[in-house]
C-alpha cells in the first residue's frame, strides 16, 4: 500500500506528506529485511541438523545448537521491538539527567549515567548529541541534556523514567566511607513531521546567555545559548550545543515541542492508568533502579526484578536486559 502510495505522482508535490511516507516505508522495510534474516538464519541451521544427524557429526550439531541459541535471543529482541507501536515510540529521544541529593556525588553520578546511555546508544549504532549541560561544582554534571537519535530510540528508553540510586565507596572521600547518591532520568520523544504540534509566538519568552564551558581560548564569548519558556505551561527548554544562536534557538523549540507532546502523551497515559487503577508515579523520589558498588556488585530494577551482578558492565551500557523486561511489564500492567 505504502509502495503505492510512494508511486503516485501527487505525492511528490507535498515535501512533508513524501517525506513522512518514506519515513514509515523505511521503518516497514527494516522490520521485514530483519524478520527475513532470521528465517533464512532457521532454514539453514535446520538443514546443517539434518545433516548432521546423518553423518553423526557431534561437532556440527554443537555448533548448531550455539547458533540456535543466538537466534533464539535475537528473536526474543525482535519480539520486544514488536512492543515499540507507541505512537512516538518510533521518535528520536532526548533524555535528562538531573543530580538529586549528595552534592559532587550525585553530580559524578549524571556523568557516569550519561556515559553509560551513550555508551548503549553507541552499541545499537545510534547517535548521541549534548544538547545542554550545567558543570557540577566539584565533578560531573548537575544536568545534562542528551539527543540519541536512531530507530525506536524513544520506544527504547521510555521506561527509563524515574530516580537512579547509586551505593559505592566514594572517591570524592579522603575517609573512603560509602556514599548514595540519586539522579532522576526524563526521556521524552523528538516530534518529527508526523506529529504536529503547533507553538504561538507570543507564548514565547526567549532569552540568550553565554554557553558554559572549561574557558580558555575556546570559550564562547557571545551571547549564542538560548533558553525557551513556554508561558502558558511553564516549561522551560535550553540549548547552547552550537556557536549560532538561531540554530541554537532551533533546537531549542524541537526541544519545546517535543516536551509539550510528551505531556499530553503523559496525560493520556495517567487517564488509562486510572481506568485501569494501576497509576505507576514517575515522579522524583521514584526509585526504578539500584546500582550498588560497594559492598558487593549488583544492578537491580525494582520494578521488574531483574539483577545482573556485572555493574562495571551494566555502567558500561549493558542495559538492555532492564530495558527489555521493562517495556514487557510495562505492556503486561496495560493488558490486565
Amino acid at each position: 500500500m505504502y509502495q503505492t502510495q510512494a508511486s503516485s505522482q501527487d505525492l511528490w508535490t507535498d515535501p512533508q506528506k513524501t517525506g513522512d511516507l518514506l519515513k514509515k516505508i523505511s521503518r516497514l522495510q527494516y522490520d521485514v529485511t530483519t524478520i527475513s534474516e532470521h528465517c533464512k538464519k532457521f532454514a539453514d541451521l535446520h538443514a546443517l541438523l539434518d545433516l548432521a544427524k546423518e553423518e553423526d557429526d557431534e561437532g556440527v550439531f554443537a555448533s548448531c545448537c550455539k547458533d540456535l541459541e543466538a537466534l533464539s535471543a535475537a528473536l526474543g529482541k525482535l519480539y520486544v521491538e514488536s512492543l515499540l507501536s507507541g505512537e512516538a515510540d518510533h521518535c528520536n529521544c532526548f533524555l535528562e539527567i538531573h543530580a538529586g541529593a549528595g552534592g559532587t556525588e550525585s553530580q559524578d553520578w549524571v556523568a557516569m549515567l550519561s556515559r553509560m546511555y551513550s555508551r548503549w546508544a553507541q552499541a545499537r549504532g545510534f547517535t548521541t548529541d549534548i544538547v545542554d549541560e550545567t558543570v557540577g561544582e566539584g565533578a560531573g554534571f548537575k544536568s545534562v541534556q542528551l539527543k540519541i537519535s536512531g530507530l525506536r530510540a524513544y520506544g527504547w528508553l521510555k521506561t527509563e523514567n524515574g530516580v537512579h540510586r547509586l551505593v559505592r565507596i566514594s572517591p570524592f572521600d579522603a575517609n573512603a566511607r560509602r556514599h548514595t547518591s540519586f539522579a532522576s532520568v526524563w526521556t521524552y520523544p523528538e516530534t518529527d513531521d508526523e506529529i504536529e504540534i503547533k507553538i504561538e509566538e507570543k507564548d514565547l519568552q526567549v532569552d540568550t546567555f553565554r554557553s558554559s564551558g572549561a574557558g580558555g581560548q575556546h570559550v564562547n564569548k557571545t551571547d549564542s545559548a538560548v533558553r525557551i519558556t513556554h508561558l502558558p505551561t511553564g516549561i522551560v527548554v535550553s540549548c547552547q550545543v552550537d556557536r549560532s544562536q538561531h540554530r541554537n534557538r532551533a533546537l531549542a523549540l524541537s526541544m519545546l515541542k517535543s516536551r509539550l507532546y510528551e505531556a499530553e502523551l503523559r496525560k493520556k497515559q495517567d487517564e488509562l492508568d486510572e481506568q485501569n487503577k494501576q497509576k505507576t508515579d514517575i515522579a522524583w523520589g521514584n526509585q526504578i533502579r539500584s546500582y550498588v558498588l560497594q559492598p558487593y556488585q549488583l544492578v537491580k530494577d525494582m520494578r521488574t526484578g531483574v539483577e545482573i551482578g556485572n555493574a562495571a558492565g551494566v555502567l558500561d551500557g549493558n542495559i538492555e536486559p532492564f530495558l527489555e523486561q521493562a517495556l514487557v511489564h510495562q505492556l503486561m500492567n496495560v493488558s490486565n
